[in-house]
């Protein structure tokens, strides 16, 4: 029997959920294609595996009446959401109350004004989905709760963390990680209680660390130059001065010509980079606030191997974001279910791609610049940026040249010759303020006949091409008003 329920509020609604899923006869796991979809799947799947419930799974970019009426085409009764459906829950109760299948969701977006008997959500419970849970936290409650309701599972050994799906913690830091719910100071609320199963699993390590991206892949002078977490004036964006400056310390910091990375450095190694590190920054009249920053909470997988992407919780979340964004969700599934082969090696292909596109995109916003409204930013980049990775670049852009850090920023590309994907980003800032654009973007989008949701500081849609004039004016009415409304 497994211990106490990581996240007590929501037991009772993850033990009905769980009870349905194991009175299925066979399971579909529908899951969103970013790293916390990715990793939700993966949860998902291998706790209904443990159980000995049989099931497939499908990746959709997004939930609207068409995808549905294919799920619905499947032949399994029981279909469990992660990672949305929360935000459709009205498009899904009425295909659950037309017999097509019955509905369980493990999500953490916000909810549509509709309900359903087998919902898991931490907005429910008065937890913060934005913040403190992501959808595969909710799901790993939810796989917790699996192998609670039964008997142990019949495929790992006996005393093996699997039994209680404790295991599957390290899954849930990743996509939490990958849906940004972790600052410097790491993550909170029911995301620390999922932490400290992962440690004490170990499967996760909790530690302080530079708090810089690409700790365990980037060469020293890369990982400095592209330091986006705290600039530092010669060193940052600047390459031979990231190189000039790591050559002046007294340090042996290449092997056999080539540059060590972060995560090769001894400790005082580390200690002593991170020294001269923060004097430059104090030279170069760099905030205290943000040489603070410098230094923060950082996850790391104890079961992956050292210096390799899959060990850092920041970068897995980005070499699954490089999978399902380009249509190849078996790829990233099968990473997160411990494919360390065929499917890895495709992954970082993929991410290679990934990284060219990003920076491609990032670029072109840069140069094209953005539209300035009452309340809001904007971009429509058409067909030069990738539909599933203009919310990335959108919040990338925030407080670069040009583009303002105080307003919501709204990202557009084309999705079809009938549709563009938007993308909206903020900061905790502006929701504290009132600004809530799950609903911005799905009042928005549904006054020129699409559909959207998503989090307060986060969120999306897709609408009819040739309406974003409207959807754009509708968008900057409803910010000004929550915003005036917030104080």
């Amino acid at each position: 029997m497994a211990s106490t329920a990581p996240v007590p509020e929501l037991a009772d609604r993850a033990a009905a959920c769980a009870d349905r899923l194991r009175a299925a006869d066979s399971v579909l796991v529908a899951s969103h294609i970013d790293a916390d979809g990715l990793t939700s799947a993966a949860i998902a799947a291998t706790a209904l595996e443990r159980c000995d419930i049989a099931f497939d799974s499908v990746f959709s970019k997004q939930l609207d009446s068409a995808e549905l009426d294919t799920i619905a085409d499947t032949d399994h009764e029981t279909v469990l959401f992660t990672d949305f459906g929360s935000g459709q829950l009205d498009l899904i109760a009425e295909h659950a109350a037309a017999g097509a299948f019955t509905p369980v969701i493990a999500d953490h977006h916000q909810p549509a004004d509709a309900e359903t008997a087998f919902h898991l959500n931490p907005l429910l419970v008065g937890l913060d989905g934005s913040s403190e849970l992501s959808g595969a936290g909710t799901t790993y409650v939810l796989a917790r709760a699996l192998a609670a309701r039964g008997d142990p599972p019949s495929s790992p050994a006996a005393g093996s963390q699997a039994t209680d799906n404790r295991d599957l913690a390290a899954l849930a830091v990743v996509g939490a990680v990958g849906d940004r719910q972790a600052g410097v100071d790491g993550l909170s609320g029911a995301n620390e209680r999922i932490v400290a199963e992962g440690v004490a699993a170990g499967v996760v390590d909790e530690r302080t660390d530079l708090a810089l991206y690409g700790k365990q892949t980037r060469p020293l002078p890369k990982l400095l130059e592209y330091a986006s977490e705290a600039r530092i004036p010669g060193i940052s964006n600047n390459a031979n001065g990231a190189r000039e400056f790591l050559s002046g310390l007294d340090l042996d910091l290449t092997t056999d010509g080539e540059w060590r990375c972060w995560a090769d450095l001894t400790s005082d190694e580390q200690q002593t980079v991170l020294s001269a590190l923060v004097r430059r920054a104090v030279a170069s009249g760099v905030p205290a606030g943000r040489i603070d920053d410098l230094v923060g909470t950082s996850y790391e997988l104890s079961r992956e191997s050292p210096g390799t992407a899959l060990r850092d919780a920041s970068e897995f979340s980005t070499v699954l974001n490089a999978t399902a964004r380009y249509e190849r969700a078996d790829v990233g599934l099968a990473v997160c279910l411990g494919d360390r082969g065929e499917a890895l090696d495709a992954a970082h292909t993929l991410l290679r791609n990934h990284r060219r596109n990003l920076s491609a995109g990032l670029q072109w916003v840069r140069t094209e610049g953005v539209t300035v409204e009452d309340n809001l930013q904007w971009f429509d980049a058409g067909s030069e940026i990738r539909e599933t990775i203009v919310g990335i670049i959108a919040g990338m852009a925030v407080g670069s040249s040009g583009v303002r850090g105080d307003l919501p920023i709204i990202g557009m590309a084309e999705q079809s010759d009938t549709e563009r994907k938007v993308s909206a980003r903020a900061t905790h800032g502006l929701t504290r303020r009132g600004l809530d654009l799950s609903v911005v973007m799905r009042e928005a989008s549904r006054s020129v006949g699409g559909d959207g949701g998503g989090h307060t500081v986060a969120a999306g849609a897709t609408i009819p091409a040739g309406t974003q004039t409207e959807f754009l004016t509708t968008a900057d009415r409803l910010i000004g008003e929550q915003l005036a409304g917030g104080g």
